[in-house]
């Protein structure tokens, strides 16, 4: 791809990737995908994401300190989501725009994310869900719509100072308390309402009434997200309350 200009008046470099393509049937961006680059350095992510070979890419690359790279233009359909589904659409690469966030992830130390950096976050994503009108709910990690393969951006994320900037859709976690919960290997009704009510928040489940391992891929997402403080695949009160408590304060569709 050679140069082009800029959608957002807050990137500082364009460098342009080579794999990219039309977004499939017309369709417009809807969700902002969050990312961390999840390799040893940050300078090594973005050579392979404009590489040609990598088969990946996205739009949009924030560094460390807060620098912001656009690698593919919003109009087009950049590389990022992989096998991944949500609200049943599995082509979720058509339907949104991916931020990589620098950071090297759970296989290389998983430190925090600078406070510089997530405040270019916030600005990028408050412009982009500004002129895309992408609607709170939308806003979603790289986990939430592939929770078999992806554990980004991560509990170490922080979605709660991301809501206060008017960024996302958040429900203060409720409290972890000692009481019933659901878990693996566990079959029947209660688990088969949970297997719904996440599949009504958008995620990518299948209502079968039994506890399974994709079952516990999903919870765990969802914790990574929405009720980080313990992130181990059991659906406590805490996880189910919480995401109820967010069900009750989707927008009117």
């Amino acid at each position: 791809m050679t140069a082009f200009a800029p959608d957002s008046p807050l990137v500082d470099e364009v460098r342009p990737a080579a794999n990219h393509d039309e977004r499939r049937d017309g369709q417009e961006p809807e969700i902002l995908l969050l990312h961390y680059t999840g390799m040893a350095s940050t300078a090594e992510a973005c050579d392979r994401l404009v590489s040609v070979e990598s088969q990946v890419s996205c739009h949009y690359v924030v560094m460390e300190d807060g620098k912001i790279l656009q690698l593919v233009p919003e109009d087009l359909r950049a590389w990022h989501a992989g096998l991944s589904s949500w609200d049943g659409e599995t082509d979720v690469n058509s339907r949104s725009i991916g931020i990589e966030i620098g950071n090297p992830g759970h296989d290389h130390g998983y430190p925090d994310f600078p406070d510089v950096q997530i405040e270019a976050v916030i600005a990028l994503c408050r412009d982009i869900c500004s002129r895309r009108s992408i609607r709170p709910e939308k806003v979603l990690a790289h986990s939430d719509v592939a929770p078999k393969r992806k554990d980004d951006p991560g509990e170490k994320f922080p979605w709660s100072r991301l809501d206060r900037a008017g960024v996302g859709h958040w429900a203060r976690p409720t409290p972890i308390r000692a009481g019933p919960s659901l878990g693996p290997g566990e079959e029947g009704e209660p688990v088969e309402q949970l297997q719904a009510l996440f599949s009504m928040y958008g995620y990518g489940i299948e209502i079968s009434g039994s506890y399974d391992a994709a079952t516990a891929q999903v919870v765990t997402a969802f914790q990574r997200h929405f009720r980080p403080e313990r992130v181990d695949g059991v659906a406590d009160f805490s996880t189910a309350d919480t995401l109820r408590r967010l069900l009750k304060a989707l927008p009117e569709r």
